[in-house]
């Protein structure tokens, strides 16, 4: 019994060794992400590059200029942040408070090691920071995992889905939730209703149907699981009952510009 005793604590005294040394060499691999102001500065190289790509060389000008802009939570329509929230499984993710310490520790290593995925919003934080590090070209899971929570510690937790928002590619030069928007709708982010919202949110994962929506392909199931969402925020008490209905009664909007 004493043998398992001293074993157990053996162990443990080397786990609390090996594991901050290898968190600091992990560290040393990765870009530069202690600070929000390095995180933005790198990706505004990679998404206005991926933008150049498409105009460079066109006597045209695009709609919208090509310029990153640090994401701004406040821009996006409460509406979408609560489709968005709700379909990742986390309906209260800003209810509670961001987990830190232990929890999110493991969190990040059972990820690691199991490739699972642990339940409670510490689960979307960490979705999110995970999004960010690929986005940031990390792609092995201890790297993504040691990134992960280097952004999670400079970001909260609205920054964290503001930047996811912003860093959607839905195909060459066309990033962020701003972009697809003025592409797919004609408008800015802020002039869409709560159907035009929905389908929107068919547009971002888990969904991913740009190329349905783009098309207007399959228009009943495009209504049908925009209604889908519409209602599970309702049932969430997210909106209210008849604002859901209202917008269920729309057609879809891509019939209508036809």
């Amino acid at each position: 019994m004493k043998t398992l005793f001293w074993l157990a604590l053996f162990l443990l005294g080397l786990t609390g060794v090996l594991l901050p040394i290898s968190y600091l060499w992990i560290s040393s691999n990765l870009p530069p992400m202690d600070s929000e102001f390095e995180i933005e500065k790198q990706l505004k190289h990679t998404v206005e590059g991926d933008r150049m790509s498409l105009v460079a060389g066109l006597y045209v000008k695009p709609d919208r200029p090509i310029t990153f802009n640090r994401p701004d939570f406040s821009r996006l329509p409460k509406d979408l942040v609560a489709m968005y929230i709700t379909e990742m499984g986390c309906p209260t993710y800003f209810q509670t408070p961001r987990e830190e310490g232990l929890p999110w520790a493991w969190r990040l290593l059972h990820g690691a090691m199991m490739g699972g995925h642990l339940d409670g919003d510490g689960g979307c934080e960490r979705v999110l920071a995970l999004r960010i590090a690929r986005k940031l070209g990390v792609k092995e899971p201890y790297q993504l995992a040691v990134a992960a929570h280097k952004i999670h510690s400079v970001m909260q937790k609205d920054q964290l889905l503001a930047y996811d928002l912003a860093l959607q590619r839905f195909e060459r030069g066309l990033v962020g939730v701003e972009d697809v928007t003025l592409k797919m709708f004609g408008k800015e982010l802020d002039k869409l209703n709560l159907s035009e919202l929905a389908e929107l949110m068919l547009i971002l994962p888990p969904y991913l149907y740009y190329d349905d929506l783009r098309t207007c392909h399959n228009a009943p199931l495009i209504k049908g699981n925009r209604d889908a969402i519409i209602a599970e925020i309702a049932n969430w008490e997210l909106i209210t009952p008849e604002k859901a209905k209202n917008a269920i009664a729309q057609p879809v909007s891509c019939l209508t510009r036809k």
